[in-house]
């Protein structure tokens, strides 16, 4: 099953290493990962989707990255409300007489036209992973020539404590 890690981490050199390679040893498939600069300084915020067998392998991992040193937080927010969304840049196959027809399929996912060359069309898509595996899917009879997604990125709906009301690793000891 898919599970959606968020991990709150000191934004410095080495720390994706570090919790990417945990996860690599204890055999846990990264289906996607994005990070990126939080609205505090020097702190970042990771979403992860890893392929999990069982709980139990999941609440250990769970606890030995919040064991790492430049983590803040950990959370396993799948089954919680949540905000998500990702990003899909499609490029398409598609010359004049196509591009309406094209233009048609993407208007009610809201993707948008960001490119037009005299033989492709470069759509942009943000939402949930299941809307835009659903437009892939509308648009794979006109040839998909390129894809880029980012990888989903999340958080709880409503109060998140503030990274100064986080208990650090570092705190503890």
């Amino acid at each position: 099953m898919k599970r959606i890690i968020t991990a709150t981490v000191q934004n410095r050199s080495g720390v994706l290493n570090r919790v990417t390679g945990l996860l690599q040893r204890r055999q846990f498939n990264i289906e996607s990962i994005s990070v990126g600069p939080t609205e505090t300084e020097g702190i970042s915020k990771m979403t992860l989707v890893v392929e999990v067998e069982d709980e139990q392998r999941l609440e250990q991992v769970t606890k030995q990255l919040n064991k790492q040193i430049d983590v803040l937080k950990v959370s396993d927010i799948t089954d919680k409300a949540i905000v998500a969304r990702e990003l899909a840049l499609i490029k398409v196959a598609g010359s004049g007489h196509l591009r309406s027809e094209i233009n048609g399929i993407i208007d009610p996912f809201r993707a948008l036209i960001i490119d037009v060359s005299k033989d492709s069309l470069a759509i942009q898509i943000t939402g949930r992973p299941e809307k835009i595996d659903a437009l892939l899917e509308l648009l794979r009879p006109y040839g998909i020539k390129e894809i880029a997604r980012t990888g989903l990125t999340a958080f709880l709906r409503g109060h998140q404590p503030q990274v100064n009301e986080l208990t650090t690793y570092s705190q503890i000891k």
